[in-house]
């Protein structure tokens, strides 16, 4: 009886173990930048993400819009976005409208590893965010 209960805890740990690492394989996998979102405390905080162009934007998208980078960006819409080495300031904007189109692009550019993700993270809940570009003022 031990024996089976172990040999259960071990095959479902391993599976566990398993699907995590698939996932991060899935997370980093294409093109990923950095965003640089401020929280009230004025601390900065990066958060590794997927990205994709339409209508002349860069899009981003959350899983979980009321936690963590989102949540920073939507009380302080000034982020940056590392994108290979280049480092530009944008006012991110949620567009909810725009979930559909976004989450198709997410899908057309990411494939397997967006329908990986979307496993275990409903497209439907998805947030897309466009960022505009800011420009200095002179």
């Amino acid at each position: 009886m031990l024996r089976t209960t172990l040999r259960i805890l071990g095959t479902v740990l391993g599976l566990a173990v398993a699907a995590a690492i698939i996932e991060y394989v899935a997370s980093e996998s294409g093109e990923v930048v950095i965003l640089r979102t401020t929280d009230a405390a004025g601390d900065i905080h990066e958060t590794r993400l997927w990205v994709v162009e339409h209508d002349g934007s860069l899009w981003l998208r959350a899983g979980n819009p009321s936690g963590g980078w989102f949540a920073r960006l939507s009380s302080r819409p000034e982020v940056v976005v590392v994108r290979g080495d280049a480092s530009i300031a944008y006012r991110a904007v949620p567009t909810p409208d725009a979930r559909d189109t976004i989450n198709d692009r997410m899908q057309e550019k990411y494939g397997w590893a967006d329908s990986y993700i979307g496993v275990f993270f409903s497209r439907a809940k998805k947030f897309p965010v466009r960022l505009l570009p800011v420009t200095p003022s002179h």
